[in-house]
């Protein structure tokens, strides 16, 4: 920490009438992040071919020390299984704004893709559908989501930090932030490709189709949809959402509501799992019956560990939310990678890889784990342990026989218990 005092003071020292203010900011971060950069280097690298002089992108070393200088359990190429919503574009509109993680950001990421959206109090995603599932949770503020479901039933209803829902495919649906903040909220969908820029939007698709054919269409006058915006809304700033009651009301006249509810209150769920390394809450089917997309949301304490496991029936897409943390993927034929990641980032695991995730903050680490299947599956490594005969799992590993009688029989899922 001195050392890089010192380089600060020496930047400060420069003749700064040549150097814009930007430039000496510039120049000032660089170097800090240089030295952060070595000093974590020289922590646990002191060989003089484990040193780099060169160019160094030193902030960007600092947050990924496992990718800068891997363990040396690391071995071989693994496809990087780590993209960040930092680095994704915002579009930003008059109401909120947006940006998205796919398969095009993470070509790893097959099966799933994320979006984060930001919507002001009054801010609307406008009425829309898309061929994919959505799920979501939210990450800040309360907002008010509207569903019809193919036989007309109505769903509304207001969602809170913590809270979940999901629109199945097709169904048409709206999203509006509530006062006083409006929100935010992790959209998840179940197609890497997924494109949150071309859904289907009700103003795009009345804007071309001819007005003579909606005024058919509803028995109205062709003047009625003089005022049809030209263009689609997409997120659009207006004023905040009438009486939740009331709306729920008008909604179902007729047809009645959904029968099975499109939201999940897991802001008040009991976690499915605690130990003294953290939590963990599952939310698949089983809970939630509408979702073909499981979840677990998972808590570690500093210094806990998401323990040695894989998913045997579908790959895994994560999303952290806060804290730091590190993950060891082994893809098999001696090849492993360490990446780190800290909130905003997004993770990927294929089918049946064995990882960890451990918190290496100071603070909580709490990240979402999904899947494209409505059952949640995993298997641990101690699991596997405990459940072989045990002669048999020495005669493999060497661990000793009271090691392996003394794991517990029941998952542990998060560690140290």
């Amino acid at each position: 920490m001195a050392d890089i005092e010192n380089d600060y003071a020496k930047v400060s020292r420069r003749d700064v009438f040549g150097l814009g203010s930007a430039a000496l900011a510039a120049a000032t971060l660089t170097m800090v992040g240089e030295r952060a950069a070595n000093a974590q280097q020289s922590a646990s690298h002191t060989a003089p071919n484990e040193f780099n002089p060169g160019q160094v992108n030193g902030p960007l070393a600092a947050e990924n020390p496992d990718s800068e200088w891997s363990p040396s359990t690391d071995s071989g190429t693994v496809k990087p299984f780590k993209y960040s919503f930092a680095l994704a574009r915002k579009r930003v509109e008059s109401g909120g704004w947006t940006r998205q993680v796919t398969a095009r950001e993470l070509p790893i990421s097959t099966t799933m893709a994320g979006v984060e959206m930001r919507l002001t109090a009054g801010g609307v995603r406008e009425l829309h559908w898309h061929v994919e599932a959505e799920w979501a949770i939210m990450l800040y503020g309360s907002a008010r989501i509207t569903a019809v479901d193919q036989e007309g039933r109505s769903f509304v209803n207001d969602v809170n930090k913590g809270d979940l829902w999901l629109f199945p495919p097709g169904v048409p649906h709206s999203i509006q932030g509530l006062g006083p903040d409006g929100c935010k909220f992790l959209l998840v969908f179940d197609d890497g490709n997924f494109d949150e820029f071309h859904t289907f939007l009700i103003t795009d698709w009345l804007a071309h189709t001819p007005k003579e054919v909606l005024a058919k269409n509803l028995d109205v006058p062709p003047s009625t949809f003089d005022k049809v915006p030209k263009r689609e809304l997409f997120i659009f700033q207006t004023g905040l959402p009438g009486d939740l009651k009331a709306e729920q009301a008008q909604g179902a006249l007729g047809t009645g509501s959904v029968p099975k509810s499109y939201d999940f209150k897991a802001s008040t769920m009991k976690p499915t799992k605690v130990t003294r390394g953290g939590e963990v809450k599952i939310i698949d089917s089983k809970i939630f019956p509408v979702t073909p997309i499981s979840a677990a949301i998972v808590t570690l304490k500093p210094g806990g560990l998401r323990e040695l496991h894989w998913h045997p029936n579908a790959d895994e897409w994560q999303y952290y939310i806060t804290g730091k943390g590190r993950m060891t993927v082994f893809a098999a034929g001696s090849t492993a990678r360490t990446m780190d990641f800290e909130e905003g980032d997004v993770g990927y695991i294929p089918i049946s890889n064995p990882h960890y995730i451990e918190n290496t903050g100071d603070s909580d680490l709490v990240f979402i784990e999904m899947f494209r299947t409505s059952e949640y599956q995993d298997i641990s490594l101690a699991e596997w342990m405990a459940h072989t005969p045990h002669l048999l799992m020495n005669q493999h590993l060497g661990v000793g026989m009271s090691v392996l009688d003394n794991i517990p029989k029941d998952e542990v899922v998060i560690r140290p218990v």
